[in-house]
């Protein structure tokens, strides 16, 4: 794929969570390729501030607006919003998602379901409204940003692994419904990302934002034959 449709205008992405992290990765890198970004956060001023510091690194092509994920309507609005800006979406990259830690008998209810609707129902809401947009083109990506926690369980991961199973779960079936359509469907599972995801010192074994981000750079230029369905992502070389 190239980072223009035949008609020579820029390719459109939406990435949710796209403010911070390894979404604020994706963004500079689909900016660099060529792409036309629209990115959200629940935060207004973190949309604002990310904005203003992408239009100084790539002029023209970055926008953004502020979206709950964990909110059916406001999902909807955020692609409402593109659609009518844009003739079509041509890649979802849901990344937005958050972690809350403690083992099955200890959890809140509420820290249960604030993980489970951020990093499993918004990314299916997102999915839902683009996937209904591109079949009518006959094209398109949506990447979801998985975790190799969505393979591997952990002490303390009851919410956080159950989103992220289910999220895995979801890509690869998404897959298998909308392959046909001319929609590609694929789940990026990086290991420890070196991000405020983690509380604590920066580690310099761990993979890097921008490392993901280049996955799902590579993965957009496959050709039109080809559906690489699930990328594993390590560290080389983490602690023994």
């Amino acid at each position: 794929m190239t980072p223009e449709n035949e008609d020579s205008t820029p390719r459109v992405a939406i990435v949710t969570g796209g403010t911070r992290g390894i979404g604020r990765a994706v963004c500079e890198a689909l900016l660099d390729d060529g792409w036309e970004v629209f990115l959200c956060s629940r935060s207004a001023d973190s949309v604002q501030d990310t904005l203003v510091e992408l239009e100084q690194r790539v002029p023209g092509r970055a926008y953004g607006r502020t979206t709950d994920v964990r909110d059916e309507a406001d999902v909807k609005g955020l692609v409402d919003w593109v659609a009518k800006q844009r003739d079509g979406i041509d890649l979802l990259v849901n990344n937005a998602g958050l972690g809350i830690f403690g083992a099955v008998d200890e959890l809140s209810s509420d820290d249960w379901h604030t993980v489970l609707r951020t990093n499993l129902d918004g990314a299916f809401y997102a999915m839902r409204e683009v996937a209904r947009r591109m079949k009518q083109r006959g094209s398109g990506w949506i990447i979801n940003i998985c975790s190799l926690a969505s393979r591997n369980p952990f002490a303390g991961g009851a919410a956080y692994n159950a989103s992220k199973f289910g999220l895995l779960g979801l890509s690869d079936a998404a897959m298998l419904d909308l392959r046909h359509d001319g929609i590609r469907v694929a789940a990026v599972l990086p290991g420890s990302v070196d991000t405020d995801f983690f509380d604590g010192p920066e580690e310099s074994w761990r993979l890097q934002p921008e490392d993901v981000a280049r996955a799902v750079a590579d993965l957009v230029r496959y050709p039109n034959r080809a559906l690489p369905s699930r990328i594993e992502l390590r560290p080389s070389r983490p602690p023994k």
